[in-house]
């Protein structure tokens, strides 16, 4: 009897011990990068921790944050890694994901842990990049367009079907644009632009850099993206430029959360400490992912667009990734500019 006790226990305690070693040794992840960076890193984490298997998902962070947002009650996501801030910073509002500092957060960019203070440690930046667009000169010159070098020049007639955005609902560069011409110009004039815009758009993509990678391909003439998707083209030998708006512009700050009830919450820490460490981010050059990451020591590509060469806005993070101002923002984009899209 006692041996048969014995044996239960033993059983039981092994059986713990497995689910706890089985637990420990998966991570579940949306990665809201471009998908060649999302499977490079995720390749590279597996190579150094190949007592952790990943499975990785890649979503636009608009996608992202909605299927984090339906999953609330029951969790299938330990880490969200990559993305605009903006929707990371809704999801730490909303208790959506939790808190974690880092042991590597004093080595970040002042800009990186500043997400991290406002969002009470629920997010943090991983990297950074402005806001623009990319044209294809080749079709420029054919079409004897002018260059367009201000968000102003956009509105050019000449433009009709010549130029693609992704939809601010399922992207967060679209988002972080329509928070941007805001932050400008104001509400109503920003939406006032948007109307006019509208009429030159060919397609509103569901992918931030989609618009670009169409420009590349001869499909579009210009696409609205961050810089660093542009100049990724650019570098892959497409006829591309990147510019950066005479107004101004925002920019993004690419972030990281850990998901509130995360079942693999010791490998989602361990993924969260190398993706702030310089060794990780400087391999996010080699899959031409050309932000500039949030690591002082991290390496930075030569073709990454600098910020002090770039006139940029002094970006609300804060206001813009309120889950109010969003909801409002997108609704009157629906409202105004979706429902007449073409």
């Amino acid at each position: 009897m006692r041996y048969s006790s014995l044996a239960a226990v033993l059983v039981l305690s092994s059986s713990t011990l497995s689910f706890s070693a089985y637990a420990a040794g998966n991570l579940n992840m949306i990665c809201s990068a471009d998908v060649v960076v999302c499977e490079q890193m995720t390749r590279i984490f597996s190579q150094s921790h190949p007592d952790i298997k990943v499975s990785m998902v890649r979503l636009s962070a608009g996608e992202a944050y909605a299927r984090i947002r339906s999953e609330a009650r029951n969790p299938r996501t330990d880490i969200w890694w990559a993305g605009t801030g903006d929707p990371h910073m809704q999801a730490a509002e909303e208790g959506l994901s939790q808190p974690y500092k880092s042991p590597l957060l004093d080595q970040q960019q002042d800009w990186a842990k500043k997400q991290a203070e406002i969002s009470n440690y629920r997010t943090v930046g991983i990297y950074a990049g402005a806001l623009g667009w990319g044209y294809n000169t080749k079709l420029l010159a054919d079409k004897k367009l002018k260059e367009p070098k201000c968000w102003a020049d956009l509105l050019d007639p000449a433009f009709k079907g010549e130029i693609q955005i992704a939809n601010p609902n399922s992207s967060g560069t679209a988002y972080n644009t329509l928070a941007t011409l805001v932050q400008i110009m104001g509400e109503d004039k920003a939406f006032d632009y948007l109307k006019k815009l509208n009429a030159n758009i060919s397609q509103y993509t569901k992918s931030g850099s989609a618009p670009v990678k169409a420009a590349a391909r001869g499909e579009t003439t210009i696409g609205i993206v961050f810089m660093h998707d542009a100049v990724a083209m650019q570098v892959d030998g497409f006829p591309i430029k990147s510019v950066a708006p005479c107004e101004g512009t925002g920019y993004e700050i690419g972030s990281m959360s850990i998901i509130k009830g995360a079942r693999n919450l010791a490998s989602a820490k361990i993924w969260y400490d190398w993706a702030l460490s310089a060794e990780a981010q400087s391999h996010m050059k080699e899959a031409k992912s050309f932000q500039l990451p949030s690591n002082r020591s991290a390496e930075i590509s030569e073709y990454a667009p600098r910020f002090e060469n770039i006139k940029l806005i002094d970006y609300d993070f804060k206001t813009y990734g309120d889950s109010a101002k969003r909801k409002a923002l997108l609704g009157r984009w629906d409202k105004e500019i979706g429902s007449s899209a073409q």
